[in-house]
């Protein structure tokens, strides 16, 4: 350096320091360079670095491995009655829907899959009770076993005293015939084009 060149010139900016691949580096400021012991020279060497990049990674892979074991050790919750109702396949409901009208001992029961005949639901399940308390203790029991898999209802027509009740699930619609009403309308040949599931008489 000569007598005649600026200062400037020959000395790199203190904002920034040059570095292996010939780009500028930004020094640490000056409580930075104090704590590590460098204030005076403010020369942090290439080894300082990257144990101090290897320190951040080791830490913050510590915290994720943390983390990671705090969530595990959280309880599962259990899984709500809709999200399981939610899973449940339209032939499922039908299934479960039979089970119960079995249990409560109907008759002649019937499914039927209608899924490619109408838009308005997928199973007709029809079954028969002996007496109009029967038929009301049948649809009761269709509604609390399939409230007990988180599958609601949208709708109930008819009592014991109208000799048909129709419990609507959506996917599956439930007849439950009093047996002179049954033999009368013939639900059963007027779909006579759907696939029969299943039938226990």
């Amino acid at each position: 350096m000569t007598d005649t060149q600026p200062e400037s010139e020959a000395l790199p900016s203190p904002e920034t320091m040059p570095s292996p691949d010939g780009l500028p580096r930004r020094r640490k400021p000056a409580a930075a360079k104090a704590a590590t012991g460098k204030a005076a020279t403010g020369k942090v060497s290439l080894d300082e670095r990257e144990a101090a990049l290897a320190d951040a990674l080791e830490a913050e892979i510590e915290a994720e491995e943390a983390a990671a074991a705090a969530a595990a050790a959280e309880p599962e919750l259990p899984e709500s009655l809709r999200e399981r109702g939610a899973r449940l396949s339209s032939l499922e409901i039908a299934r479960k829907i039979v089970e119960a009208v079995e249990d409560k001992k109907a008759a002649d029961i019937v499914l039927l899959d209608v899924a490619e005949l109408t838009s308005m639901t997928d199973y007709f399940v029809i079954c028969s009770g002996g007496s109009e308390r029967q038929l009301g203790a049948i649809a009761d029991g269709v509604v609390d076993r399939l409230r007990d898999e988180g599958v609601r209802p949208i709708g109930r027509e008819g009592g014991s005293n109208s000799h048909w009740t129709l419990v609507d699930f959506g996917c599956v619609i439930v007849h439950i015939f009093a047996v002179p009403e049954r033999e009368y309308y013939q639900l059963e040949r007027h779909w006579a084009n759907a696939k029969t599931v299943l039938r226990v008489q």
